[in-house]
């Protein structure tokens, strides 16, 4: 299969250039230069879409491309920023997509379970209403253009807490001694997936031409931050918690305190549905798996 990545460079990008050595994957990246040793050796790159012409031929097209929400404040010209690695550059996307003289097959196109916004302990789907606020707003944005494309399956990659032992959430809530952080109440959910798992699911939506639409990417059984924090020490061994109040955390980080101290409470049901079986179903095996010894 040809393969065109967006954002492969990033964590779940990375981790899918491994599991795809076998065939031919093209990434496209604002520093080329950095793909071959991130990606490996056999990936081709993209310094911009406008390299994608007509006649070329690519089977399937993953997108993972976007900023990072949570590392700048959320000023007028970041949220544009936001949006434009996101929103934008899934338009353009899709534009190569419908004027390719040959489609691919299948279009898996990033988005996050931040679609549901903030409701609390309910028991999300896939066919919940999305939230108002900003971050559910920006993943609406972004299915909406992904749906844009013309005679190609979709499928929107409703991503939850990625864990893996090479970042994301795991490298920033892990502290010496092996403790860990609360953020405010602890009540908040954290719908959470192995990094495995993602993969091994993005492998079978590549093939299933049943799968379709949205799809939760998280593991079934989703914990509250309290719960995650104290997973977290006890397979680390680690000394104790602490918590980080609520008032502090909007101190510091204004809008983006939502990220830590709001939460969804997600089901993959569309996967589970498939009888995908989770290498990483509980909490305590995912973390022992990446971080014990």
């Amino acid at each position: 299969m040809k393969i065109l990545i967006t954002g492969g460079t990033g964590l779940i990008g990375r981790a899918l250039c491994k599991l795809l050595a076998e065939h031919q994957i093209t990434v496209l990246s604002r520093q080329p230069e950095t793909v071959t040793e991130k990606c490996g050796a056999g990936v081709a790159a993209f310094a911009s879409l406008d390299e994608w012409q007509p006649d070329m031929v690519f089977d399937v097209v993953i997108n993972l491309a976007g900023e990072p929400i949570a590392d700048k404040g959320w000023s007028a010209k970041r949220r544009q920023a936001l949006l434009d690695s996101r929103v934008a550059l899934t338009w353009m996307l899709v534009g190569k997509i419908n004027a390719a003289s040959v489609k691919p097959a299948v279009f898996l196109s990033g988005s996050a379970i931040g679609y549901y916004g903030n409701q609390q302990d309910k028991l999300l789907n896939e066919s919940s209403a999305a939230g108002q606020d900003f971050a559910a707003r920006l993943c609406l944005d972004w299915e909406q253009a992904a749906l844009q494309v013309q005679g190609v399956r979709v499928c929107l990659l409703r991503t939850g807490l990625v864990l893996s032992s090479e970042g994301g959430i795991l490298a920033k809530m892990r502290l010496p001694l092996g403790m860990g952080v609360r953020f405010g109440s602890g009540k908040q959910y954290m719908s959470w997936i192995h990094i495995k798992d993602y993969t091994q699911i993005v492998l079978r939506l590549i093939f299933d031409e049943q799968l379709g639409g949205p799809v939760n990417m998280t593991a079934p059984n989703p914990v509250s931050n309290e719960d995650f924090t104290r997973t977290l020490v006890e397979v680390q061994h680690g000394l104790l918690s602490f918590t980080s109040p609520a008032f502090l955390l909007k101190l510091m980080l204004g809008e983006r305190a939502s990220l830590l101290l709001e939460g969804q409470r997600v089901l993959p049901e569309k996967v589970l549905a498939t009888g995908y079986t989770f290498r990483y179903p509980e909490l305590a095996a995912a973390l022992s798996s990446l971080l014990a010894g």
